[in-house]
């Protein structure tokens, strides 16, 4: 059997490093105890010196603290192995330090005399030095990171904890690896959390390094002349110096063991490791090589001094600085040849990344309306937006989506385009620094500038300059700036659109906000008896036909009582909107009591009641243009009087004829008969298909 075939014994290399660390504190807990031979001490004292060096180089190659999270037990370790050893040869010096400086093996004798040259006066300060160095400067320091880290890194635990909990509920990261945060920030705390206490013990170990200094020699001198009958001068030489070596010994690895722990706790992770970042960071600017190269030259020159030191180091930095600005500049210029010609790169799988939502509203400018847009030069348009939303949610009664806006170099420097879902459906142009002048009907005169019509409702207009604004305002003009237009523009668009903006989430806007005036009716309603898509079909049927939804107390209360019956959004819209009468009157006439309207010919109403009454009932063609026609004379004509342009028809062919008249009369508005309160007068101002 091989002596190192561990597998016939039972032992797996796993098991042999679960046993390291407890095989290693009964070892140091029998250096206390019992006597070790110095050939011994000497094999412990190299793995000691060989331990620490290789503790100092995982650190200096730690990307992170965390990649080095045994380093708090480490330490531990570490420090009790060199009391221990302090301790077995404590015990040699002083048993057997009257031989001669071999008494504790060959280390302690060769750091006693080859590295302070047998002088212990000289190994005296040097101890005192290096004690100074590692409890003064490296561990206090370290010590003080530590406790530091270890408090800011407590405080930013729940503020980490969010963060992760906020990326998973947004999808971005998934349960597994959400949990593997969690426990990488837990593991970071505690790392800190017990660096904080084991930069204690490399305090403890340099106090105790002083004390066990102290204790040998006091000790050995007393034996020494006591016990075995030497001189002062014969015992300080034997004991003290071996104290002295015995001290350097141990000092050494615990400076390194120092030193590493002020490395791991002073990282800051990039990604490389510390000599990389260290050469990467310090060789980063190739000018400040340079100038430390100038001003060593400059001393070398100054007279006393040494001129081959100054000069060499001087001419070193700057071939140096030479150097690495060359390699900045070749690297600078191979990157704008790549960019200049580029390699084409392989083709890339479409993803779901690659599909851009639509805009619900979206607003397109040429080059020269963005100032009017830019938030940085205080764009008047984004306010004037803002107002136009917050005015729309008042009067139509639910708030519509932020408008996207973008520039768009495919349009005249001066125009503008307003689209919903994509759908362009209002273009016009704004002159930036002109003002329009617009005819309202009674304006006279004329006014210097280039003719056009006002986008919003198609008025001739004319665009004018600053100058002769005054002029055009005392001429009956309505004069407004280049911003006015493109939002008064918006603001009909999105008026005329208001039942495609209503979408679900508006709809669940609205409930929500009902939920918080009206719980009761909102529980009663949706979707205990209606449907959430047939309520919002009948609100943006509503809107289609310019009937505002703010009452939605009255909308909710009048759907609870007919939804029971019906599940038809036609149906529901017209009780809806026999409900919302008296505000459908008082929005088109006000306050006056007399209503005058736009009738059918008695006759022709018949023959439009009986066409479209019954089931799949429809008009003739011929039938369909005369009315149509004569809806938008008689609109015309009311236009012309400056009356608001009603149509009054039966309940049951309302909503038909609504939509037949709708594209020659778009301002034309259809009422039922249902829809006109008791307290207001009917006055048949005009009629189709006969004379009133």
């Amino acid at each position: 059997m091989s002596a190192f075939d561990l597998s016939r014994l039972g032992l797996t290399s796993a098991s042999v490093r679960t046993l390291a660390v407890p095989m290693l504190i009964i070892m140091m807990l029998v250096m206390m105890l019992l006597p070790l031979p110095p050939l011994m001490l000497d094999l412990l004292f190299t793995f000691n010196i060989a331990l620490a060096l290789l503790v100092m180089m995982v650190s200096v190659y730690t990307l992170k603290p965390l990649d080095f999270a045994a380093f708090p037990v480490v330490l531990l370790v570490t420090t009790l192995l060199r009391l221990s050893l302090n301790v077995a040869s404590t015990r040699q010096v002083l048993m057997n330090g009257h031989t001669g400086a071999g008494a504790a093996g060959k280390v302690i004798e060769s750091f006693g005399h080859f590295v302070i040259g047998g002088n212990f006066a000289v190994g005296l300060i040097v101890f005192a030095i290096l004690v100074v160095i590692n409890f003064v400067v490296v561990t206090k320091g370290a010590g003080r990171i530590a406790e530091v880290s270890a408090r800011f890194t407590l405080d930013a635990m729940p503020g980490k904890q969010m963060a992760i909990d906020a990326d998973l509920n947004a999808g971005l990261i998934d349960e597994k690896t959400a949990k593997a945060r969690r426990q990488e920030v837990a593991h970071e705390a505690d790392f800190f959390g017990a660096m904080d206490g084991a930069s204690k013990f490399v305090r403890g170990d340099a106090v105790a390094g002083i004390m066990i200094l102290v204790i040998t020699i006091l000790g050995g001198l007393a034996i020494g002349m006591f016990q075995h009958n030497l001189s002062f001068s014969q015992a300080a030489s034997n004991y003290v110096l071996l104290a002295v070596g015995d001290g350097l010994v141990a000092q050494v690895p615990a400076l390194l063991i120092s030193i590493a722990a002020a490395l791991v706790v002073s990282r800051v992770g990039s990604g490389k490791d510390m000599g990389s970042q260290m050469v990467g960071d310090l060789t980063a600017v190739p000018r400040a090589l340079g100038i430390a190269s100038a001003v060593l030259v400059t001393l070398g020159l100054v007279p006393g001094m040494p001129h081959l030191v100054f000069l060499s180091l001087g001419f070193a930095c700057g071939y140096g600085a030479y150097w690495l600005g060359e390699q900045s500049r070749r690297r600078v210029a191979l990157e704008a040849e790549v960019q200049v010609a580029p390699v084409e790169a392989a083709p890339v799988d479409a993803s779901w990344d690659d599909l851009q939502p639509v805009d619900v509203v979206g607003l397109e400018v040429g080059y020269r309306l963005i100032p009017m847009v830019d938030r940085s030069q205080d764009g008047e348009l984004l306010r004037r937006i803002k107002a136009i939303r917050k005015k729309f949610a008042q009067d139509v009664g639910f708030l519509p989506t932020p408008v996207h806006i973008r520039d768009n170099l495919e349009l005249k420097p001066s125009g503008y385009r307003i689209t919903v879902k994509g759908v362009t459906v209002g273009e016009g142009e704004a002159i930036a620094g002109l003002w329009l002048a617009i005819n309202p009907g009674g304006a006279s005169g004329s006014l210097p500038g280039t003719p056009t019509r006002d986008p919003a409702f198609g008025l001739p207009a004319v665009w004018i300059d600053a100058s002769t604004r005054d002029a055009a305002s005392a001429a009956g003009f309505t004069v407004v700036d280049a911003a006015t237009v493109v939002a008064t523009h918006m603001s009909t668009i999105i008026q005329q659109q208001a039942g495609q903006l209503l979408g679900r989430q508006e709809v669940q806007g609205l409930l929500e906000h009902l939920g918080r005036v009206a719980p009761k009716l909102l529980e009663d309603l949706v979707p205990k008896v209606l449907p959430m898509p047939v309520f919002q079909r009948v609100l943006q049927n509503l809107l289609d036909e310019g009937v505002h939804i703010r009452d939605m107390r009255t909308i909710a209360e009048t759907l609870a009582e007919f939804a029971p019956r019906t599940q038809d959004a036609g149906e529901l819209t017209a009780q809806v909107r026999a409900a919302l009468g008296h505000a459908i009157v008082q929005s088109i006439y006000g306050g006056t009591r007399e209503v005058p309207v736009i009738a059918l010919e008695p006759q022709l109403e018949r023959v439009v009641a009986q066409a479209l009454g019954g089931e799949g009932g429809g008009l003739e063609p011929s039938l369909a243009d005369m009315i149509a026609d004569g809806a938008a004379r008689a609109a015309e004509k009311l236009d012309s009087q400056g009356l608001p342009a009603v149509l009054l028809v039966p309940d049951r062919v309302r909503a038909i004829v609504a939509r037949l008249v709708r594209r020659a009369a778009p301002r034309l508005r259809v009422l039922g008969h249902s829809e006109i309160p008791e307290t207001s007068a009917v006055r048949i101002a005009t009629v189709i298909g006969g004379t009133p």
